[in-house]
């Protein structure tokens, strides 16, 4: 047991540094709560050191084979708790003296311990309570400016988290009953003597939550007005980190847990195809910078989803791996450009940024560009390894299909790069930036790029 214990020393560095400075939030005063913040990215920090230095080890399972450690799950141990450290940085100038700054990083910590518990889950009974995790503690963050968008932004989020968790919890209960077990290893060998149309549908019904979590069609309706109502910290987070916990579960959940005949792959695809065609043709007329960011989120789930729909493929873990970390450097780099330039709710807003403030100009485009999938960017680099994994499956439509999607996402990208290089006009005129929201997107962006440049020997040691 103790040695089990020793194996989640990143997962507690999360829940320590939650409890801890909710406990020492107490007893601080309002003028000193950003100690509490401090102790939070002290945590992540911590959180990721550990998983560095664990993930040298070999594969393995804990806790009787109901937790897996393995690249999946190290990479994840890795880019949650970094992606939720730019949340944190680029949030700061709007919550700093909040009377619920203390709640604020506390919320973040146990959603990115959700999110990570949520790749490493290998029996069914781990993955409800991680995903419940993860979602209840996204409720109050959409809600936390308690004003009028805060509030639709939550109550939608938790309608849906409620709807489409009820219906994971059934098709738990499904696969429970016909594989015999929660293990994913015990569900393997117990599916495969059940009619495939059964398990089909019993694990179509898990999905449910996790592709609430990914905001993937069908469980996207949630995405746009939270991601315009919430702060753009939340925003940011919402539109990330637990799409990264949710997807590495659905990678784990198709290959370990459900037999290959039982047709999953095809509704993957399916699903894939819906994500990346209706987030491209919702965003092509969107003049809000969030609901754009919102729906280019839900077509890039599209994208990333041809891994799992491709599984087989020798390429499909680590493409997806990658992808996760370009996706979440990426976006926060867009959110953080948006948190800087506060006043930039609409596209028209940024007309004439690279006049007034041209670095911050050049990280938006840097990051829009990488978002389509433009070299030298790090999308650029998951996008062409998870198209050659669904090359090398029976899914080459799939790629088509999201080659067709990319390109035709030039046009909106387009639509909010293009004002940033004309004349400013007194209408458009700059908010001063506040905070370290433009320090994390210049340093977003620069990450965009390095791993980019980096992209091949990142693919290696994933595919290690």
């Amino acid at each position: 047991m103790r040695q089990d214990v020793l194996a989640l020393l990143p997962e507690l560095c999360l829940l320590l540094g939650a409890v801890g400075g909710l406990l020492v939030g107490l007893w601080l005063p309002r003028e000193r709560q950003w100690i509490v913040h401090a102790l939070a990215a002290a945590a992540l920090l911590a959180a990721i050191a550990l998983a560095l230095a664990d993930a040298t080890g070999a594969s393995r399972t804990v806790f009787d084979g109901t937790y897996t450690l393995d690249p999946t799950l190290h990479t994840v141990r890795v880019v949650v708790p970094a992606a939720t450290l730019l949340v944190l940085a680029l949030s700061r100038g709007a919550v700093r003296g909040h009377v619920r700054e203390t709640e604020y990083a506390v919320l973040l910590l146990l959603a990115a311990l959700g999110a990570v518990l949520l790749a490493g889950a290998s029996d069914l009974l781990v993955l409800a309570g991680a995903y419940l995790l993860a979602s209840i503690a996204l409720y109050p963050l959409a809600g936390f400016a308690k004003d009028a968008p805060g509030t639709e932004a939550a109550l939608k989020l938790a309608l849906f988290g409620a709807f489409l968790g009820i219906t994971m919890l059934a098709g738990i209960t499904a696969l429970y009953g016909l594989g015999g077990g929660t293990a994913y290893a015990t569900l393997r060998g117990g599916l495969t003597e059940v009619p495939p149309s059964a398990v089909t549908a019993a694990a179509v019904a898990v999905l449910a939550g996790l592709l609430f979590k990914a905001g993937a069609v069908p469980g996207h309706f949630w995405v746009p007005d939270a991601t315009e109502g919430a702060g753009v910290g939340v925003a940011a987070f919402l539109t990330t980190v637990p799409k990264i916990g949710g997807l590495a579960a659905i990678y784990r959940l198709s290959t370990e847990a459900v037999p290959a005949p039982a047709g999953l792959a095809l509704v993957l695809a399916v699903l894939a195809a819906a994500s990346m065609t209706l987030g491209n043709l919702a965003a092509f007329w969107q003049d809000n910078a969030r609901r754009l960011l919102a729906y280019s989120t839900i077509s890039q789930v599209g994208y990333l989803l041809i891994a799992p729909a491709a599984a087989g493929a020798e390429l499909a873990r680590p493409a997806l791996l990658f992808y996760l970390a370009a996706y979440a450097v990426t976006n926060l780099g867009a959110f953080a450009v948006v948190a800087a330039h506060h006043r930039g709710e609409n596209l028209d807003d940024y007309t004439g940024l690279f006049r007034r403030m041209p670095l911050l100009a050049l990280t938006l485009v840097v990051c829009l560009l990488g978002l389509v999938g433009t070299p030298p960017t790090a999308v650029f680099v998951g996008k062409l390894t998870i198209f050659a994994a669904g090359l090398d499956s029976p899914m080459t439509w799939l790629v088509v299909l999201a080659v067709a999607n990319t390109v035709a996402s030039v046009f909106y990208y387009l639509r909010w790069i293009a004002p940033l290089f004309k004349e400013p006009t007194d209408e458009h005129t700059a908010g001063v930036p506040v905070g370290w929201a433009p320090a994390t997107a210049y340093t977003a962006g620069a990450l965009t790029l390095l791993l980019g440049v980096g992209g091949g020997l990142i693919l290696e040691a994933l595919s290690a």
